[in-house]
């Protein structure tokens, strides 16, 4: 029982993850590296990650400075880039490809705190159907006779507390990334 138990807590784990890199790529007005990790570009055939394929840094507060090691590649980033769901267009001086993010206004900066609550949200309740099937696992365990109920209640209150921890944790997600996000 004790294995099941921490499959479930694994996939709670894996769930608060998934969240975390969501939120890596939604920017909040800042450049930050972590907004490309998503793109990919055809590069010999392969789809191939930005940061395998170039230099990325941030070398202001709005910019991010991508300088490729094989020049021949930059049309294809620039592409990838534009094709992207970043909303940025890229400029390129041949040697380097620079995005340069706009301050967010008023409406959109509340507009991606709701996303941000929205996909917490969705997080809280994948947590909560991995919740649902440890207890459904629990209770056939027990009507099995594998456990006592004794050791069904104990497995119930382990559960319980371990869903609570990671509903805990995915508010910190959402409550840092929102105070990011509104913060001008």
């Amino acid at each position: 029982m004790e294995e099941k138990l921490l499959e479930f807590e694994e996939k709670m784990e894996k769930s608060l993850n998934a969240l975390v890199q969501e939120y890596r790529g939604i920017r909040a007005g800042r450049a930050n590296p972590h907004v490309l990790d998503r793109i990919r570009v055809d590069y010999y055939g392969a789809p191939t990650p930005i940061q395998q394929m170039a230099n990325v840094s941030v070398p202001e507060a709005r910019m991010i400075l991508i300088q490729p090691w094989d020049k021949t590649s930059m049309k294809a980033i620039e592409k990838a880039i534009l094709t992207s769901d970043l909303g940025i267009n890229p400029s390129n001086d041949g040697t380097a490809i620079r995005l340069i993010f706009p301050e967010l206004t008023e409406d959109r900066r509340k507009e991606l705190a709701k996303d941000v609550k929205k996909k917490g949200d969705n997080a809280k309740v994948a947590v909560r159907n991995i919740r649902r099937d440890a207890m459904d696992t629990i209770k056939k365990a027990q009507k099995a006779g594998e456990i006592s109920e004794d050791e069904q209640k104990i497995a119930e209150e382990d559960m319980q507390k371990t869903t609570d921890k990671y509903i805990a944790k995915i508010d910190k997600e959402i409550e840092e990334k929102t105070k990011e996000i509104l913060t001008v």
